[in-house]
C-alpha cells in the first residue's frame, strides 16, 4: 500500500514537473541556528509553482561549517513547495537533496522546447532526429538533484549522482564564484550551466570545461541559481533517455557592484 501510495503521488508530480527545475529556497528561520526551507519545482526561478511528498526525497541533508552532517527535516507537504528545516548553528554550511527518479514520456513539439531550454548537444538532437524518422516517441527517465549554500557556504562535494561543488566559500557581492561539476564523484565536462538573478532576471551561459570547472562573476545581491541537465542515452533502456536535473541555490548580500549594469535576458538564450 504504501508502494502504491508513492507511486501515485510521484506520478502526479512528474505530471506537473516535467522539464522544468527543482531547488531550494531559503526562508525565515523560526527559531535561532535553524535553518528553515522550501523546496520546489517551477517553470522561472525564483516562483516554486509545484510542491512534493516527503516521500520523493531518494536522500536529503546538511552539513555545517564545520563538516559536521545534520538531518534535513521534512515538514507537511504544500502545495508550492515541502518545507524542511536543519540545525546548523547559525554558521553557515550546505544542504542537499535529490528525488526519485520518474519517467515520462513527451510529445514532438515539448522535446523541441525541452531541448532548447537545456541547451542540449547537437549529438543529442542528432540522435532525437533519427528516432522521430523510425516513428518512435521520446522516452525518458529523470532525477533532479539540487543543493543549496547558506551563510559563507562549506566547500566540498555532498552525497548526490550529480553535484554542483562550489571550490571556496561563497564569494561577496562583485566576486566570482568558481565550481566544478562532479557526476559520481568525476569531473562532467563539456556540460551547459544557466546562471539567473531572482529580482533582475539576469541570466547567462557558462560551459563546464575538460576538468568540469567554470567560474562566473556574481555582480548583485540577492538570490542567485546555477542550472542545467545532463542528457544522455539510457543504458538501460534502448530508444530512451537518461537525465540528471541539478541546481545550486545561493544568497549573496551587500552592495551592488558599481560597475554593473543588470539587464533582463530572456531565458535559453
Amino acid at each position: 500500500m504504501q508502494r502504491l501510495v508513492l507511486a501515485v503521488l510521484l506520478g502526479a508530480l512528474a505530471g506537473a514537473a516535467a522539464a522544468h527545475d527543482t531547488w531550494f529556497a531559503l526562508r525565515p528561520a523560526a527559531r535561532t541556528g535553524e535553518a528553515t526551507l522550501a523546496l520546489g519545482t517551477g517553470q522561472r526561478f525564483p516562483v516554486h509553482e509545484t510542491g512534493m511528498p516527503a516521500e520523493a526525497l531518494r536522500a536529503a541533508g546538511c552539513r555545517d561549517a564545520a563538516g559536521v552532517a545534520r538531518p534535513l527535516r521534512p515538514g507537511a507537504a504544500q502545495p508550492q513547495a515541502l518545507p524542511l528545516t536543519a540545525a546548523l548553528g547559525g554558521a553557515g554550511g550546505s544542504c542537499w537533496a535529490q528525488l526519485q527518479p520518474l519517467d515520462i514520456a513527451l510529445d514532438a513539439a515539448k522535446v523541441a522546447v525541452y531541448l532548447d531550454e537545456i541547451r542540449a548537444p547537437q549529438a543529442v538532437r542528432e540522435a532525437w532526429r533519427a528516432q522521430q524518422a523510425r516513428g518512435l516517441r521520446w522516452q525518458e527517465r529523470y532525477t533532479k538533484h539540487a543543493r543549496i549554500e547558506l551563510g559563507a557556504g562549506s566547500a566540498g562535494p555532498v552525497p548526490m549522482a550529480l553535484d554542483v561543488v562550489p571550490e571556496q566559500p561563497l564569494p561577496a557581492v562583485g566576486g566570482t564564484l568558481a565550481f566544478t561539476l562532479q557526476r559520481e564523484g568525476r569531473p562532467l565536462p563539456g556540460q551547459a550551466v544557466q546562471v539567473l538573478h531572482a529580482d533582475t532576471g539576469l541570466g547567462f551561459w557558462l560551459q563546464s570545461d575538460a576538468q568540469g570547472r567554470a567560474q562566473v562573476r556574481l555582480p548583485l545581491p540577492g538570490a542567485w541559481l546555477l542550472r542545467g541537465t545532463l542528457l544522455e542515452p539510457d543504458p538501460a533502456a534502448p530508444d530512451a533517455w537518461r537525465s540528471q536535473f541539478f541546481t545550486l541555490a545561493l544568497q549573496l548580500s551587500g552592495a551592488a557592484s558599481p560597475s554593473s549594469s543588470p539587464r533582463r535576458t530572456p531565458r535559453g538564450t
